[in-house]
């Protein structure tokens, strides 16, 4: 077999031992590490490029690239590359989805214990230096025994799920394909099996989203959808901000059927001033930014390095974009 050309953005934050893992997962094949920002030499190396590693999402360049086949983007969420050409094309995508489920999974989490208890409200009584007590405050429920609802299965619902069950919560997850219950996970309703997410509105206190965005799923929460979840259940967000209609979200908030919404990401990003999702009550606004694990770089590796393998031997490859991911909107 010829040898391969590997075009690699040096934005890619790969330290030297991580290099050193790339480099024995390209073998024989040809390396070329290429400031993005350069574009004469993107250009001279999609000339001859098979395969491209890149930091962000890819363009027409690389849709246009004659010889590339793979494109690896190092990051989670692919929307931005699940472009109708690049099918037409029939270009491998994959990215890094998974390698940041553990702290993904805790951010849900700590969106969940916040609302639950009313942590905003007693944080501003601190400040105040208030010894703050309501008679609503007793109304109040831990997440001990309470349901979750996680739409998405990928790897962040999986670590959500195990983290959960934890809290002897009763876990309902949503996926497309019918595969086995993952650990921790209740009750499994699946795309495949002709399941909707109804059942899991209904029963939810706590509505995770963790799925992809893409036609499919854009405003898959809608105002139907939110009027059919139990008054006072609480929606957290760490999907992207088209999942949710956000003019229904805010809606819900202020009449008071939803009791609280947690939100890492948000339609626009940023978030522009004088947006009224600022000021709705019982929202947490964190900036799409998530604490990282500590072996995040080497847990994207993971996945180029067995990816490499499954390239060259012609096997199905981990976290490939797929036509249900198209994105058009």
């Amino acid at each position: 077999m010829s040898q391969r050309v590997v075009m690699v953005d040096k934005t890619v934050p790969f330290e030297g031992r991580h290099w050193d893992r790339l480099v024995e997962a390209v073998g024989s094949d040809l390396l070329l590490a290429v400031n993005p920002r350069d574009r004469v030499a993107v250009d001279q190396a999609l000339e001859t490029a098979e395969i491209a590693i890149l930091a962000g999402d890819l363009d027409e360049r690389f849709i246009n690239a004659p010889k590339l086949r793979w494109i690896h983007c190092d990051h989670a969420g692919l929307t931005k590359s699940a472009k109708p050409e690049v099918f037409e094309r029939g270009l491998i995508v994959t990215g890094s989805a998974g390698r940041s489920g553990p702290a993904l999974a805790e951010h849900v989490l700590m969106f969940a214990l916040m609302l639950c208890s009313r942590y905003p409200d007693l944080y501003e009584a601190q400040k105040r230096q208030e010894w703050f007590r309501t008679p609503s405050m007793f109304d109040l429920r831990a997440l001990y025994g309470r349901t979750i609802g996680i739409l998405g299965m990928g790897h962040t619902g999986v670590e959500l799920a195990k983290r959960a069950k934890s809290f002897n919560m009763t876990v309902l997850g949503y996926r497309r394909r019918d595969l086995p219950k993952p650990e921790g996970v209740d009750e499994i309703f699946s795309a495949d099996k002709g399941d909707t997410i109804g059942p899991i509105l209904e029963r939810a206190d706590v509505l995770a989203l963790v799925l992809n965005l893409s036609d499919a799923t854009h405003h898959l929460i809608n105002g139907d959808a939110i009027a059919r979840m139990k008054p006072g259940s609480i929606i957290v967000n760490l999907a992207r901000g088209g999942v949710i209609d956000q003019d229904a979200l805010i809606a819900a908030l202020h009449s008071g059927h939803l009791a609280g919404a947690g939100l890492d990401v948000t339609d626009p990003e940023p978030l522009p001033k004088g947006h009224p999702l600022w000021t709705a009550p019982n929202v947490l606004i964190t900036p799409h930014f998530t604490a990282a694990v500590p072996d995040k770089v080497d847990r994207s590796l993971d996945v180029i390095t067995d990816n490499f393998k499954r390239y060259r031997s012609g096997q199905p490859m981990i976290n490939r974009m797929t036509a249900e991911d198209l994105w058009t909107k």
